[in-house]
């Protein structure tokens, strides 16, 4: 492509986004690893000055992206996947464990986590098959693909200890939602989410009895047929109503066992009424309630027998059922401190007293936006805020402008990652969510995360400039 055509066709708003981005998230890592007893700046073992080359690859990154033909990254998205997930098996086989997780590859001062390529190469074979001509995302066999796509990496990751890296692939789902997929996916997984955390505070009884109760009202109120939505309301209440009384009351209740054993026959009897009277609700009613069962069981048991210890010690603390202020919650708590202390306008350029005497730890890292906080204060919060919302609107933007069904796709995934990240990052750092470990994009020291945000955004800008071509 001419150099002329360059300066009409590419997005340059979405590229003074990323430098200022960059720039701010540089100056944050630099106060982060302030100190007065140390100014030389150029030091190769200051983060801040090993950033800075970092971002100079980076650069080299993005001219090297915007000189190969768009084409390359259709053609070549499962050499790139299959690529990545050998570097998963590799890391896994030969990596270095750091912080609990087998993620990384060493070699001397340089460390390298191929999960970063890894978000960057599923986008792209996501978009690669779901851009094959007359594909249909409703077929079960396109499912079956597309959900071995996404989980391949997220099993990989899980193997290796990172739930922080492997939780990100499942905001894939905005992407297939975009493409068509029924919302009720979305729905029924913000159902699964919610009994997912009810699990956490409360025992299996009282989620199998207010799922009963529920359904039994629901049909009690002719729910199967004109008051549907009147019965599942007065269910949710009455069966809230009664379950969380008799805990309050502390009235012992059945074993879960023979709960199950309850519920079962309960299934038996309606099953029989439904095909007698044909109520062809009544299965679904008891499909959800099984599945809630279900789910209920599968949580409790992913929470205690696959998370580490400190995880479920920092997701107690987090639904408050646990108070560790000097253990797994002071992380959080320093960084609110710090957050909180800067107030309107922050302490200044390298005066965070929270972040110069390291009260915040990993604050270059996962809590580099405490030094915001406390540095810049709300108004520099909020410019670290609006820059990532515009960002991310941007991306939707030119994500539907695009001609092609590829590079449309692959759009929404970059942005969707981005939201994750961004949500979860900063939500994370002031108490809204699990500390799960994932970095802020273009502020979190480290060269993985930048470079691997990098290829993800300006491939899609590459993308871009041939938005008027139908790139397959």
């Amino acid at each position: 492509m001419a150099r002329n055509s360059y300066k009409t066709s590419v997005d340059w708003l979405t590229i003074v986004i990323y430098l200022l981005l960059v720039t701010f998230g540089w100056m944050n890592i630099y106060a982060a690893n302030y100190s007065p007893d140390n100014t030389v700046f150029f030091d190769i073992s200051r983060e801040h000055f090993k950033q800075l080359i970092w971002i100079g690859l980076s650069l080299v990154i993005i001219g090297v992206i915007f000189l190969i033909d768009s084409q390359f990254f259709v053609e070549f998205a499962y050499v790139f996947y299959g690529l990545t997930l050998f570097l998963l098996v590799t890391v896994l086989l030969f990596g270095k464990e750091i912080n609990g997780a087998k993620s990384w590859f060493e070699m001397g001062p340089v460390r390298f986590q191929p999960a970063e390529l890894t978000k960057v190469a599923t986008a792209l074979a996501l978009a690669r098959l779901m851009s094959r001509f007359g594909f249909d995302i409703s077929k079960p066999a396109n499912i079956i693909k597309i959900a071995a796509i996404i989980l391949t990496p997220v099993l990989m990751i899980l193997l290796q200890n990172d739930t922080g890296s492997a939780l990100v692939y499942f905001v894939f789902i905005l992407v297939l939602y975009r493409e068509g997929i029924t919302g009720y996916i979305l729905f029924f997984g913000f159902i699964a989410a919610f009994v997912a955390v009810l699990t956490l505070i409360i025992p299996n009884i009282y989620i199998f009895g207010l799922t009963t109760a529920t359904i039994l009202i629901a049909l009690f109120f002719k729910g199967v047929r004109k008051y549907q939505i009147k019965g599942i309301l007065w269910g949710v209440v009455t069966g809230t109503a009664l379950f969380f009384g008799a805990k309050f009351l502390k009235i012992k209740l059945l074993p879960d066992y023979a709960v199950l054993a309850g519920i079962a026959a309960l299934t038996i009897y309606l099953t029989i009424i439904s095909f007698k009277k044909r109520l062809r609700m009544i299965p679904l009613y008891l499909l959800i309630l099984w599945a809630a069962i279900t789910l209920a069981f599968s949580a409790d048991y992913f929470f205690n027998k696959v998370l580490n210890d400190y995880q479920r010690t920092r997701i107690n603390v987090l639904v408050g059922l646990e108070e560790d202020p000097l253990g797994a919650g002071y992380n959080v708590n320093q960084s609110k401190i710090a957050i909180g202390s800067g107030g309107l306008t922050g302490k200044g350029f390298l005066q965070g007293t929270q972040t110069k005497f390291d009260f915040v730890p990993e604050q270059s890292t996962d809590f580099i936006f405490c030094t915001v906080g406390e540095e810049w204060g709300f108004a520099g919060s909020m410019f670290v805020i609006i820059g990532f919302v515009t960002l991310i609107l941007r991306l939707i933007y030119l994500a539907e402008r695009q001609h092609s069904d590829f590079s449309r796709i692959y759009g929404y995934g970059v942005a969707s990652i981005f939201f994750f990240h961004f949500a979860v990052n900063i939500g994370m750092t002031i108490g809204l969510a699990p500390v799960i470990g994932i970095p802020l994009p273009f502020f979190s020291y480290g060269g993985s995360s930048l470079w691997g945000f990098t290829l993800l955004l300006f491939i899609f800008l590459k993308l871009d400039t041939n938005r008027n071509e139908l790139i397959r």
